[in-house]
This record gives structure tokens, C-alpha cells and sequence, in this order.
């Protein structure tokens, strides 16, 4: 696919393999960090096994979804505004923080998270881009 434009392919595609790429690294975060949570805790057999399967399923999953909202807000953003500029990541960035930090249910850590996510992804587009 050289040469392949993002603009070639549907937002839905990119947001589904953003999703599993991402979904898949943090998978591996929770193989690793699962059996080192789970001694911490003194789990054994059975129990240890268990929570680090759910540990697995857990990290993938948060990871996967993080980068499934930050896509589809991004390349939404930029299909209606038809410009890819640092804008899209910025948007797509607060979106994405708003939705981590909206189980808080606590205002200062949405609008302190989607702050904070919104600058790196504004920061690391604009200096990729440029």
C-alpha cells in the first residue's frame, strides 16, 4: 500500500485497526504487568492465573478504546473540516481525554485530562508535521 493516502481509507477502517493495534500493545502492558500486580497481592494457582487473564483483558481493552476514540474523532474532525492540521488532534485529543477521565465523575479531572491529552496530541502532531 505505498503511496496509500489516510484520506483513501474509511474512518471506520482506520479506527478499527487503531484499535487493535493499540488494543494488542496494551494486552502485552497487562501480560506483563499482571503477574507482578498479582504477587504484590499474594495471589497464587488458580487466582493468580485468573487475575492476570483479567488483567490482559483489561489493559487491552482501555488501550484499545483510547486509541479507537482519539481515531475516529481525529479523522472525523478532519473529514468535516477538510484540513489535516494540528486542529484535528487537538479536538480529537480533549474528546478522547473527556472520555478516559469521564468515570471520575469529577469536573476538575475531565477538563484537567482532556487539557492535558489535548497538548501532547497537539504537541506531537505539530512537531511531526513540521
Amino acid at each position: 500500500m505505498e503511496g496509500a493516502s489516510v484520506d483513501d481509507f474509511p474512518c471506520s477502517s482506520l479506527t478499527a485497526d487503531s484499535f487493535i493495534r493499540i488494543g494488542l500493545a496494551g494486552s502485552a502492558w497487562g501480560l506483563f504487568l499482571g503477574p507482578y500486580e498479582a504477587k504484590k497481592k499474594g495471589l497464587t494457582g488458580h487466582g493468580r492465573a485468573s487475575f492476570v487473564v483479567k488483567s490482559v483483558g483489561k489493559y487491552g481493552l482501555q488501550c484499545g478504546l483510547f486509541a479507537g476514540v482519539f481515531t475516529a474523532t481525529r479523522c472525523g474532525v478532519r473529514r468535516y473540516r477538510m484540513e489535516n492540521d494540528w486542529v484535528n488532534a487537538c479536538i480529537a485529543g480533549a474528546v478522547t481525554g473527556a472520555a478516559v477521565a469521564v468515570r471520575t465523575r469529577n469536573w476538575m479531572q475531565i477538563v484537567g485530562t482532556a487539557t492535558i491529552v489535548s497538548a501532547i496530541a497537539t504537541v506531537t502532531d505539530y512537531s511531526t508535521a513540521n
